[in-house]
């Protein structure tokens, strides 16, 4: 896409939406059907893989608030945690990746079996393929269930960018939307560079978002 600012804010959160916000798709309904299955899984161990801005949060609080547990940040990990965990039947790590205490990590897992307790595990990338040093480690991760977000189909494209440009007040119409579904990439990455790109465009231009600006934003003739 082309750039219409010297300055481009990078997102570096994924959306949070009210759950009745949440557009449920043929990218995301296995996963919702099969956290809905809960306690009744073949393993414990889960590892939900999506790349950024995919949703990955957003099921995460939808399955806790129906089932309860605790949440943390794979950054936040520490052994104060290891403790707190005993009082939770769910724990959830998010956003978890190879830059982690490889023993704190291994810890956990052993904790998790050992109590007969539930682990889900976001990533971007299966956790089966992380280069873990640890051999125990490795071998532990090969026990988790996998469930990929998948890549966007056009319902649920069209239904980010109605949604998120309304949040900002901003009309667009639904020929230009799916004149955007049929050239944008199909990735949530790029769609909510999109989004902030025709945000940008039309704070700035000030004036409606035509098929000239879309143009414009995609970076097509």
């Amino acid at each position: 896409m082309k750039d219409l600012t010297q300055q481009i804010i990078k997102f570096d959160h994924e959306i949070n939406y009210k759950d009745e916000d949440f557009f449920i798709s043929k990218s995301n309904q296995h996963i919702l059907k099969f956290l809905n299955e809960w306690p009744k899984w073949e393993k414990n161990f889960l590892n939900i893989i999506g790349e950024k801005f995919s949703g990955k949060s957003h099921i995460i609080d939808i399955f806790l608030k129906k089932f309860d547990g605790i949440k943390y940040e794979a950054k936040s990990l520490n052994n104060d945690i290891l403790k707190e965990i005993k009082l939770y039947e769910n724990i959830v790590i998010e956003n978890l990746n190879e830059k982690i205490d490889e023993k704190l990590v291994y810890s956990l897992f052993n904790i998790i079996d050992q109590d007969n307790k539930y682990l889900i595990v976001t990533t971007t990338k299966p956790i089966v393929d992380f280069n873990f040093s640890l051999v125990d480690l490795k071998s532990r991760s090969k026990n988790f269930i996998l469930q990929n977000i998948e890549k966007p189909d056009d319902e649920l494209i069209f239904a980010l960018i109605l949604k998120n440009l309304s949040d900002r007040q901003i009309s667009l119409d639904k020929k230009l939307i799916n004149y955007t579904i049929k050239r944008i990439d199909r990735s949530y990455g790029k769609i909510f560079d999109f989004i902030y790109k025709i945000d940008e465009a039309s704070l700035k231009k000030k004036r409606s978002i035509d098929l000239k600006i879309i143009k414009e934003v995609l970076g097509v003739n």
